[in-house]
């Protein structure tokens, strides 16, 4: 991220080692509050990165959320998108009024179910299976062997008409125990006797009146119900990605906020990590060139870096290296008077101790003499 390597950018700034302790522009203390300051902006940019990922992520699940709607066909229109926010109380109530619904269609669909059972119940051959067989009284002892889920209309009736919970929830659990009366009798009861000629007959009356009445309706039902299942589900995703959305767009902006807040702190420290120089005289500018044109060659590397460190298109490998004064920035130049000063310091207490660097090695030649000797670089000042 920009703001983390503007971050390591001033805390390496506020942290360089290089040269010597005249060439340290910040004191110890100014140091250690500007390493405080990188600590603390660093810390903020990692959060930031953090919640830049969380921004990440919160748009992928958006995106995948829309890609699984469109894969499912579900459209809303524009009304039912301005509703996607609305709270859950209001989809509660929604919910409860499609139940409503749903019961009252289901009780007709009962009441209709109700008049095709009376019919069955009023026939002629009817009264067999009225009631749960008696067992014992017809001397039936294998009768659980063969039937392992007795039932009889009369059981059937008493279900339907149950308020105490035990009755049936769906129609086709009706459906399922009036057939499995007449299976039972066919099943038990050889065919062509009576009971299974009664049972088989009444089966064929039933099944005619469920599909020709019950089951087109019964079918008409389920896919009402299912439509309104997924525009439901549609809502609730509508009304989720658009919390969802909102809440990323929020964040979205938090950091941008922030970030804007932490390149204006960057700013503030690298201010305070550049060193608020005075800018030379003409005077001065003249003086450095003619103490830098007298600095001991072996001093030259040193100039280079100084110079190199603020101006990154300085070409310190080239043959012949030109040293424009006036193009310098204040800094350097001042960099550059305390290395001279530095240098000339070392030499006079050198001197003062009756040992000559400019002796040992074979007199005091010029920086110019020496890059003679060193490829034919040169150094020049206006």
């Amino acid at each position: 991220m920009q703001a983390a390597s503007a971050a390591k950018e001033v805390g390496s700034e506020a942290q360089q080692p290089g040269g010597p302790t005249e060439d340290e522009n910040l004191d110890d203390e100014l140091k250690h509050t500007l390493k405080q300051q990188v600590l603390e902006i660093t810390t903020k940019v990692e959060e930031m990165e953090r919640q830049v990922s969380e921004v990440a992520r919160m748009r992928t699940s958006l995106r995948k959320t829309k890609a699984l709607s469109n894969k499912a066909s579900v459209t809303l229109k524009d009304r039912e998108k301005d509703k996607a926010g609305v709270n859950k109380k209001h989809q509660q109530l929604e919910a409860s009024r499609r139940d409503a619904a749903r019961t009252k269609r289901m009780t007709e669909l009962m009441r209709q179910l109700g008049t095709v059972l009376r019919q069955i119940t009023q026939h002629k051959w009817a009264w067999p299976f009225m009631e749960p067989v008696d067992v014992q009284g017809l001397g039936l002892h294998d009768y659980f062997d063969i039937i392992k889920k007795p039932m009889d209309l009369g059981t059937i009736r008493d279900r339907m008409d149950a308020k105490d919970g035990t009755g049936y929830k769906h129609i086709q659990e009706i459906c399922d125990d009036v057939r499995l009366v007449f299976s039972n009798a066919m099943a038990y009861n050889q065919d062509g006797t009576d009971v299974h000629v009664m049972a088989k007959t009444l089966s064929e009356k039933f099944e005619e009146k469920w599909k020709t009445v019950l089951e087109p309706k019964l079918q008409e039902e389920e896919t009402k119900r299912k439509q309104e299942e997924r525009e439901a589900n549609a809502k609730e995703a509508a009304a989720l990605h658009a919390a969802e959305e909102a809440a990323a767009e929020k964040l979205a902006a938090d950091v941008g906020r922030q970030l804007e807040e932490l390149d204006r702190q960057l700013e503030e420290l690298k201010q305070k990590a550049t060193p608020k120089c005075r800018v030379m005289s003409i005077e001065e500018k003249r003086q450095l060139g003619h103490s830098l044109g007298r600095l001991p060659a072996d001093n030259l590397q040193r100039v280079i870096q100084i110079i190199a460190q603020k101006n990154p298109g300085f070409n310190a490998s080239a043959d012949e290296v030109e040293v424009d004064i006036d193009a310098q920035e204040p800094a350097t130049l001042w960099r550059l008077h305390r290395y001279v000063q530095s240098v000339t310091n070392f030499k006079a207490r050198a001197v003062a101790m009756g040992s000559s660097p400019a002796s040992n090695k074979r007199g005091a030649q010029t920086t110019a003499e020496k890059l003679g000797a060193k490829r034919g670089r040169k150094v020049s000042s206006p």
